[in-house]
Order: C-alpha cells, then structure tokens, then sequence
C-alpha cells in the first residue's frame, strides 16, 4: 500500500469513529498525522493488564481479543475489537495502568497515537474536547446496556443481539440468508458473552430451530430479521 493510500485509509477509518467522527477535515487531518502504523502477529500480546497506557490503537486489519482475568486464573473476554475500532483509549487519556490484556487473535495491521501526541492534538485542537466528552458517554452508556443485556436476557437473546453487531448493516437478499464468519472459537464467543460453552451451544440451536442461523463447520448464516425478532424479546 503507497503513504498515500495509507493516510486515506487511515482518514476513512478516524472518521467513522465514535472519538473522532466529529471533527473537521483539518482537525482529522492534524489527528491522522499522529498515527503510526504497526503490526501483531497472531497470539502477539499487545498490552499487558498493569501495562503503563501510553497508546491508543485502531484497527485497520485483523482481530484483537481484549479480556480481563482474575486472582484464580479465570479470563473473561469482553470485545474482540476488528478492523475500525479502537482499543486502549481509556489507559491513555486518564494516563492510569492497563485495566485489561490485549491479544492479537489474528495477524494485524493497527495505527498507534502516542498518549503525548493526542495531549498536544487536544490542547491545540479545543474542538476534541467534546468529542472526548461525547466519547466518554456513550461509552457509559454503551457498558449499562451491556451490563443489563448480560443481567436480564436469555442467552439466545444475547447470542442474536451480539450476532446483529456483528451483521452490522448487511442485509440478506428475499429467500437468503447473510454469511457471517466470526474468525474466532465458541470458546471465544462463549467468553465474550460471559457463558460456558455447553449454553453457547444451546443459544446456537434455539436460534437455529427458530430458522434465524444456519451453521457449517466454519461459518453461520443468518437471518437478520428473525435475529431482530428474538434480539427484542423482553426480559422475564
């Protein structure tokens, strides 16, 4: 890829950002002239819980599993961050330690901000300020929806909700389904979703039966509708 089809690519991803989706052309501009681009290995740790948090990472290529452990030895997955997103902002705008692990579950191609370079964007550039503040709220807001998705809902709800992120916004064809490979284990998704995998596997046949996936050995099929259907069910 030539510098010049970097940096284009580098602007479309910053600009579909919650961080930095906000800013002008020439405040986005000055934000990507920060960037540097680096690359994982597959199983590369990225950052350490207890790291010092001096980066903020996007994603351009590959997965990257983020996940917390316990005292006993427990880890509990909470994102697998793809290509778009960010990871490891919270450690570098409050300057504190990594709160979680970062591992490459993929080869991947990511652009690093150093903490000093994004604290002279944001003295220089007033206008991030609120989209930080913006950022910070809807990140509030996004960990109690998840929080009370985990606390009330079926597994299969959860399991379809969490298959309509990742759908996004693709759309199946009359009569079809939409082919979804998530690039990762049962255990993983089991992980993710704060579930053993024996419920995993019990969600996958709830909505398989009820015509909303289809599964191969490597990939589902889904039906966004029905998905949307099961994803609304209420709580009981």
């Amino acid at each position: 890829m030539s510098t010049r089809d970097g940096t284009e690519q580098l602007l479309a991803l910053l600009a579909a950002t919650d961080l930095f989706k906000g800013l002008a052309a020439a405040d986005l501009g000055a934000c990507a002239s920060r960037f540097r681009q680096v690359r994982f290995g597959k199983g590369q740790i990225v950052f350490g819980r207890g790291d010092a948090g001096t980066h903020l990472y996007l994603i351009a290529e590959g997965q990257v599993r983020l996940a917390i452990g316990t005292s006993e030895g427990r880890e509990l997955s909470f994102q697998i961050a793809v290509s778009g997103d960010l990871f490891g902002e919270i450690a570098m705008l409050d300057g504190r330690a990594r709160s979680a692990e970062a591992t490459a579950l993929t080869p991947v191609t990511a652009y690093l901000l150093e903490r000093s370079a994004f604290r002279e964007l944001w003295l220089t550039n007033p206008t991030i300020t609120d989209e930080i503040i913006a950022f910070l709220c809807w990140r509030i807001r996004n960990a109690s929806d998840r929080l009370e998705t985990i606390a009330l809902y079926p597994m299969e709800v959860r399991l379809a909700r969490f298959l309509l992120v990742a759908l996004g916004n693709k759309q199946a064809a009359p009569g079809r389904r939409v082919p979804l490979e998530l690039g990762f284990s049962q255990t993983e998704l089991a992980l993710l979703l704060g579930a053993s995998r024996p419920k995993i596997n019990v969600a996958l046949g709830i909505l398989e039966k009820a015509g909303a996936i289809g599964r191969t050995s490597d990939r589902l099929f889904c039906d966004p509708a029905k998905l949307t259907t099961i994803a609304q069910t209420e709580s009981t």
